[in-house]
C-alpha cells in the first residue's frame, strides 16, 4: 500500500499549470483498474475525470466515492524539506504534494476495494469512484460531466474523504459544505496618483470610497446588510443543532491561541457561526506600487470572499450584491473572480449516517464526531442537488497535513486505518440495507466467519 502511495505522489498532476498532464490521467485509469474496477477517462472541456465501477450483489446499495487526482502547485521549493514530487517517509508520515490532498485519501478507498476483492472475493455493495481532474480549479466542468453521465452515477449515497479530521484530532463524518464566491471591489480616482499635499481635500480618494462601500455591507451586529442576502438560508435542523452542541471546542483557549479576544460564544454558537454565511475581506491594496508615498491613489481594491450556506445560490447572491452597490456605492465596481461553488447539505437525520459512522468506527477504532458543515468548500452540490444524493465525508488526513502548503504530509496511521474504514463503510451500508429489506446479513461481522470485523 505504501509503495502504491509513493508511486502515485511521485507523479505530478498540477491542474493549474498542466504539469503531469495528460500522462497522469492514463496512470490513474490504470491504478483504478489495478484495484479491481472497470475504469476509463471521461473528457471535459478542461482536465479529464477518471471513473471506475465494480459491481456488487444485485440487491445491494450503490456507493459513489468522490475524490480528485489533481494537486496544487508546489509553491516555493526552498520551503520544502524534501522535493515535493519525491515522496519521503519521516517520523511516521509521508511528505509530498498530494499526499493528503487528495491522493492518499482516495487511494485508501481504492485499496479497500482491492482488499475486499482479495479477502472476500467480491464487494458487499456496488461501488463507483469518480476522480475529479480539476477540483483545485473549482471543478468548473464537473456539473456538466455528471449531468451528461447521470446513469453512471445513479447511486444511493456518496462518500468522500478530503481535508483534515476534526480540529481536536478526532475522526469525524462531515455532512455539509459551505459554498464560496470570490470577488473584488474596485474604486477609481484620477488617471494617476496625485500628490496628497497638492490635491488633498479636493481630489476624491478611491480608498475612501472603497472603505465606505465595505462598511455598507455590514450591519452593526456583524450580519451582512445586503437586501435579500439571507432570503434562501434554511434554518438548522434539530439534528444539526444537537451535533454542533456535541462538538468539542474550548472557545476561550482557541481564540487565545490565535491572539484574539474571547467572543463569548458557547460551543454550539461557535460551530453554528462556522456553518452560517460569512463575508470576508481577504486583502486591501492601492494599485499604485507597493511602497508608501504621500499620494492620493488612483485605484483602490478589496479582494473578498463570501461563504454561502444552504440553500443560497451564488448567482443570486452576486446579483443582490450588485444591486446593493448600485444603491450605496455607485462608483465601486464588482468583479467576480474564479469559479463559484454552491453550498451543499446532508441532514444528520439521513438513514445512512448510522451505517457510515459504524463502518468508519470499525476501521478507525473510534466513533467519529458528526460535523454538520465542513469549513472549506468542495463541489458536493453536484451530488446533493443535481443527483439528490446524501453525501458523507470521512476525512483521512491529520490536522496538520499542510494541504496547499510546503511540506504537505499524511500520517500513515490515518492512511492505513482509512483503508479499513472504507471497507467497513461498504460492509455496514450493505448490512443496513439487507436488514431493512429483511435479508439475513449480520451487521458488523465478517461475512465468511461471523467474527467481529475491524
Amino acid at each position: 500500500m505504501l509503495d502504491e502511495l509513493r508511486e502515485y505522489v511521485a507523479r505530478p498532476s498540477v491542474s493549474a499549470t498542466g504539469e503531469g498532464f495528460p500522462e497522469i490521467t492514463d496512470y490513474v485509469v490504470e491504478l483504478v483498474r489495478r484495484c479491481g474496477l472497470d475504469a476509463q477517462a471521461l473528457e471535459t472541456a478542461g482536465r479529464p475525470a477518471v471513473v471506475g465501477h465494480a459491481q456488487g450483489p444485485p440487491e445491494a446499495p450503490h456507493v459513489l466515492i468522490y475524490g480528485h487526482y489533481d494537486v496544487q502547485p508546489a509553491g516555493p521549493l526552498e520551503h520544502w524539506h524534501s522535493p515535493p514530487f519525491v515522496p519521503q517517509v519521516r517520523d511516521g508520515r509521508i511528505f509530498g504534494r498530494g499526499t493528503g490532498d487528495n491522493k492518499g485519501q482516495h487511494l485508501a478507498h481504492l485499496l479497500a476495494v482491492r482488499t475486499l476483492h482479495e479477502v472476500d472475493g467480491g464487494l458487499p455493495c456496488s461501488v463507483t469512484i469518480l476522480l475529479d481532474g480539476e477540483e483545485e480549479l473549482g471543478s468548473p466542468y464537473l456539473p456538466d460531466l455528471v449531468a451528461a453521465h447521470r446513469e453512471r452515477f445513479a447511486a444511493d449515497l456518496v462518500v468522500w474523504s478530503d481535508g483534515p479530521v476534526h480540529a481536536s484530532g478526532r475522526a469525524c463524518v462531515m455532512l455539509g459544505m459551505r459554498g464560496i464566491v470570490r470577488f473584488e471591489l474596485w474604486a477609481r480616482g484620477a488617471r494617476y496618483a496625485l500628490h496628497s499635499g497638492a490635491w488633498g481635500g479636493v481630489a476624491p480618494n478611491p480608498a475612501d470610497a472603497l472603505v465606505r462601500a465595505l462598511a455598507s455591507l455590514r450591519a452593526p451586529d456583524g450580519t451582512i446588510a445586503v437586501d435579500g442576502f439571507y432570503d434562501d438560508v434554511r434554518p438548522f435542523s434539530d439534528g444539526e443543532r444537537r451535533a454542533m452542541a456535541e462538538l468539542p471546542v474550548d472557545v476561550p483557549a482557541t481564540m487565545a491561541g490565535l491572539g484574539l479576544r474571547d467572543p463569548g460564544l458557547d460551543g454550539r454558537q461557535f460551530h453554528e457561526r462556522l456553518a452560517l454565511p460569512a463575508l470576508n475581506v481577504n486583502s486591501l491594496s492601492c494599485e499604485d506600487g507597493g511602497d508608501h508615498r504621500t499620494v492620493i491613489p488612483s485605484v483602490a481594491v478589496a479582494r473578498c470572499d463570501l461563504r454561502l450556506t444552504y440553500a443560497q445560490r451564488a448567482e443570486q447572491v452576486v446579483q443582490a450584491l450588485r444591486d446593493h452597490l448600485a444603491r450605496h456605492a455607485p462608483g465601486v465596481q464588482l468583479r467576480v473572480t474564479g469559479g463559484a461553488m454552491q453550498p451543499s447539505r446532508t441532514l444528520p437525520e439521513s438513514p445512512y449516517l448510522a451505517a457510515v459512522r459504524r463502518g468508519a468506527a470499525a476501521g478507525l477504532d473510534e466513533v467519529p464526531l458528526v460535523v454538520p458543515a465542513m469549513r472549506g468548500s468542495l463541489p458536493l452540490h453536484v451530488f446533493t442537488e443535481l443527483l439528490g444524493l446524501p453525501c458523507f465525508g470521512v476525512p483521512l488526513a491529520n490536522v496538520d497535513e499542510a494541504n496547499h502548503a510546503p511540506n504537505e504530509n499524511l500520517e500513515l496511521t490515518w492512511f492505513y486505518r482509512g483503508v479499513a474504514a472504507s471497507a467497513g463503510i461498504l460492509a455496514e451500508v450493505a448490512a443496513q440495507a439487507a436488514a431493512a429489506a429483511g435479508r439475513c446479513e449480520p451487521t458488523g461481522t465478517d461475512r465468511r466467519s461471523g467474527n467481529e470485523s475491524r
